[in-house]
């Protein structure tokens, strides 16, 4: 947790100063440096963070990059800065032009206060255009935190990087898609939604007239999830739950659910859709694991996970209610363990 206090530190720190920062030189060194430090990087020793790197184009030379951090003398990451004034959309084809020339798997492009990080998906040693991931220093969120915690030095793997790169990337598209079409619904995603409730024609007066109802439906349906949720975490325990088996978590201002936990749990629920009724599977969070409960019973754990820790975990209860400690790579892993998740869920029927 001291890596992410630094770092919402740091996000209130940029907030602070970027109205006193003017150009890129000043940019670099109260920004962007001093993030990397943070990272767990010598920014004083060139031959692991360093400036002005030689990124030859083509008949072009001497080309520099901002900076290059360097993992036995080779450029693993690439970061080119701008000042905190300018927005980065106009940018990105500088980096795209050293990104060819190096052996280098990642490239960072920032103003010091929103960075995006790019890579090869698309095409081996060519820079997708696309990022596959983008943080905002100012509107910091806990798994914005959790992605560039793999970026400190002394977690630093860059082919673990590069596997999850691509779901990060298209999870980032969907939801700008769906928020998007949350703000001003398409016609297409009107037409969509009515092809499963109007069997009339869907002419462009029924889209014109449903749109405004998609609209508040749709908004309506996001507040009902973030209500839920919220009763779900002040409900207090009933008197069948208040059993000594096992203490009731007290609220507390340490505790944050994160939207990587969130998600394990919308996988979780349809991993055991149509086993168990899908309301009957709760969510309660503690300050030292996310529970995942049958009728939001304490005494009906269908798992925990722990997503705070170095290794990711599921923990799977037996028959006597002992958990067993999994450890995985990514959310992705929970589908794996899919019969064993239903056998549970099958005990408290």
């Amino acid at each position: 947790m001291e890596f992410n206090e630094s770092i919402k530190q740091f996000s209130e720190r940029v907030t602070a100063m970027k109205g006193n920062i003017s150009t890129e030189e000043a940019t670099k060194m109260s920004l962007i440096v001093p993030l990397f430090q943070l990272l767990g990087y010598d920014v004083f020793n060139p031959t692991e963070f360093c400036p002005e790197y030689t990124a030859d184009v083509g008949i072009k030379k001497g080309e520099k990059v901002d900076y290059a951090i360097l993992e036995n003398g080779a450029p693993a990451i690439l970061i080119e800065c701008k000042s905190c004034s300018e927005q980065l959309d106009k940018h990105s084809s500088q980096l795209f032009r050293y990104f060819g020339t190096t052996p280098a798997k990642f490239g960072i492009l920032t103003n010091g206060i929103v960075y995006r990080f790019y890579t090869d998906l698309e095409e081996s040693n060519k820079m997708d255009l696309v990022p596959f991931l983008e943080i905002d220093m100012m509107n910091l969120k806990d798994s914005s935190i959790n992605e560039l915690k793999k970026f400190c030095k002394d977690s630093f793997d860059k082919e673990k990087i590069f596997s999850t790169a691509e779901e990060l990337k298209y999870s980032s598209l969907i939801k700008g898609v769906l928020a998007k079409e949350f703000d001003t619904p398409s016609e297409e995603f009107v037409r969509f939604i009515l092809t499963n409730i109007y069997d009339g024609q869907k002419n462009q007066r029924v889209i014109d007239k449903f749109t405004p109802l998609v609209k508040r439906a749709f908004s309506s349906f996001v507040n009902e999830l973030v209500n839920n949720k919220i009763s779900s975490a002040l409900t207090p325990e009933t008197e069948e739950d208040t059993s000594p088996a096992e203490p009731t978590e007290i609220p507390s201002s340490k505790i944050i659910t994160t939207e990587d936990e969130i998600e394990a749990f919308y996988i979780i629920r349809g991993l055991l859709a149509g086993v168990v009724p899908v309301e009957d599977i709760a969510h309660r969070d503690t300050e030292s694991y996310f529970g995942i409960l049958y009728k939001d019973n304490n005494r009906k754990p269908i798992c925990r996970i722990n997503l705070e820790t170095k290794n990711k975990q599921l923990l799977i209860p037996d028959e006597n209610k002992k958990f067993d400690r999994i450890y995985i790579e990514s959310l992705n892993d929970i589908y794996k363990y899919k019969d064993r998740l239903i056998e549970v869920a099958k005990r408290y029927l």
